[in-house]
């Protein structure tokens, strides 16, 4: 079990840096605010994070 807890963190630094070198802070914002939006089961703030992600993922083909 601690192997399958050690694969899922890096993938979870990985995927945090790969957000953050593509998007910047803004987008480590809005993953944030999905994450915890998902853990507190409410869906305003998870929503605000899939929001902001999704504009930062669409602004250039606006």
């Amino acid at each position: 079990m601690p192997v399958l807890a050690l694969v899922s963190a890096v993938f979870v630094i990985t995927f945090e840096q790969l957000v953050q070198w593509k998007y910047g802070a803004t987008g480590i914002v809005g993953l944030l605010l999905l994450t915890v939006g998902i853990k507190a089961k409410s869906p305003s703030v998870s929503s605000a994070g899939a929001v902001l992600l999704a504009l930062l993922v669409a602004g250039p083909a606006l």
